[in-house]
């Protein structure tokens, strides 16, 4: 299946393979034949083709491909083209048979489809009309996928200069006396020792208890990231472990969210590298007070906790201003971080890309097919820390070269649905006969029709008189 080019885009690297690979368990077909993929979503997406001249002719694929074969003087091109158009594909969606994920296009809707037939010579001069086209249309749309994929890479070393410092190294020549980063993450351990401290008496007091006297000594240190095989940092810089500037990671409420409407809880799928998507939710019943501990606040930091996607594992969004109250799930981890000093656009930038991006990755586990990290795996996780007011400055200039990225991106995108729309239009001319002129010489084509169904009649008589023979010679031998 992943030979055949979504669009009509025809077949990429068909492999050769000893026939006794092929013989029991693949559909067979020859060059010339159409096949057309029947199961969702490569159906949708177009995967059909007429079956170039190959080696050997005779071709083996997918189980999942419906083969049709073209009467003599029926293009399989007209045919493929044909079944390419939109409207051909939405219907053949809506007559689907199967469950979820494992739909399938039957062989009656292929049996009981109506096409028009133009005449011999203007399939022709249809066929080479299209080719060339589609052929124009198809170079653009490869131009814009190089267009794409570039800014794909562009957006890549914007996020990687953002957090090696390069988009700020001169406003680091231009403040050789900014506070270095190092004196800013030891005023963050201070407040966080301290936020400690006010929660534990917090909870003496709740409890009716007086603290003990050695009460201070059970604060447990965060530990600084192991920089063995850390990059180095421009100067004024210096690596932190998320322990060390949050005062809280956990994980979120676990129970199944099974209530039709109620308190709003974030589906996984919310999150995604520097996105969250607020209207991703489920719900769950009672009221938000039940939930007060698992509910997000503007600022938080979420990472995916697990995922069926490796590349979707312990990716980061931060929690954006005026978020409706929502819980996390257990699915998810949040991380609230101690000072404000901090930005948390930036460590959850930091936290998607280079060399904290890669030490997530290198923790990232595989259970039951769902690959996973723990909360002690986000702890350890080391965040390069600029200065205080430089960290603001990075985000700033990342956030103005995305923003024109992100335009680009949405310009090429509309080029790219105006190029499927066009598509579609040439093959609506191709198939109304509003593509190419016709010619009143040519031979109409009802007489192709009779032509082939007297052929058609002939192959029956053909293979119907041995097994009438052989009928009559064992009547005679009794």
């Amino acid at each position: 299946m992943r030979a055949v080019e979504p669009e009509g885009g025809g077949l990429a690297n068909p492999e050769v393979r000893p026939y006794g690979e092929v013989k029991k368990g693949y559909t067979s077909f020859l060059s010339g034949d159409v096949i057309m993929a029947k199961i969702t979503p490569c159906m949708e997406n177009g995967k059909t083709t007429a079956v170039p001249d190959l080696p050997g002719k005779l071709c083996f694929g997918s189980t999942e491909f419906h083969v049709i074969r073209a009467e003599d003087g029926v293009q399989p091109k007209w045919i493929s083209n044909f079944l390419l158009q939109h409207e051909v594909r939405r219907v053949a969606q809506r007559q689907m048979t199967g469950g979820v994920g494992q739909m399938r296009v039957p062989a009656s809707f292929l049996q009981g489809l109506q096409i028009p037939v133009a005449p011999i010579a203007e399939q022709q001069r249809i066929s080479d009309a299209l080719d060339e086209l589609l052929s124009d249309l198809d170079a653009g749309v490869e131009a814009l996928r190089r267009a794409q994929a570039k800014l794909a890479l562009y957006r890549a070393s914007v996020l990687k200069a953002a957090v090696q410092g390069d988009l700020t190294a001169e406003w680091r020549k231009q403040h050789p006396d900014a506070e270095p980063a190092p004196v800013l993450l030891q005023r963050i351990l201070t407040e966080r020792r301290h936020r400690w401290e006010q929660e534990q008496l917090r909870k003496f007091k709740a409890a009716g208890k007086t603290p003990p006297a050695n009460w201070k000594a059970k604060y447990k240190e965060p530990a600084a990231p192991d920089t063995t095989n850390l990059p180095p940092l421009p100067k004024g810089w210096c690596w932190a472990s998320i322990d060390q500037l949050c005062y809280e990671v956990r994980n979120g409420y676990s129970s199944k969210p099974d209530a039709a409407n109620g308190v709003r809880i974030f589906r996984i799928s919310a999150v995604r590298p520097l996105s969250l998507d607020s209207d991703d939710v489920r719900f769950l019943p009672g009221t938000e007070e039940e939930y007060a501990d698992f509910l997000v606040s503007s600022g938080d930091l979420l990472f995916t906790r697990y995922n069926g996607t490796t590349s979707l594992v312990a990716v980061c969004a931060l929690v954006p201003n005026n978020i409706s109250a929502t819980v996390h799930p257990d699915k998810l981890i949040r991380a609230r971080l101690v000072s404000s000093e901090v930005s948390g656009s930036l460590v959850a930038l930091a936290a998607n890309v280079g060399a904290s991006r890669a030490f997530l990755e290198s923790r990232i586990r595989t259970t039951a097919g769902q690959a996973g990290v723990s909360g002690s795996d986000i702890k350890q996780t080391p965040i390069p820390l600029p200065p205080s007011f430089e960290q603001q400055l990075i985000v700033d200039t990342t956030d103005d070269q995305l923003s024109v990225l992100e335009h680009l991106k949405a310009d090429l995108e509309s080029k790219n649905i105006r190029s499927q729309s066009m598509r579609q239009s040439i093959l609506r001319h191709a198939f109304t006969g509003q593509l190419v002129p016709q010619d009143p010489n040519d031979e109409p084509a009802s007489e192709l029709l009779k032509r082939i169904a007297a052929e058609r009649e002939t192959r029956k008589k053909t293979k119907a008189t041995p097994r009438k023979q052989t009928a009559k010679r064992q009547k005679r031998e009794k």
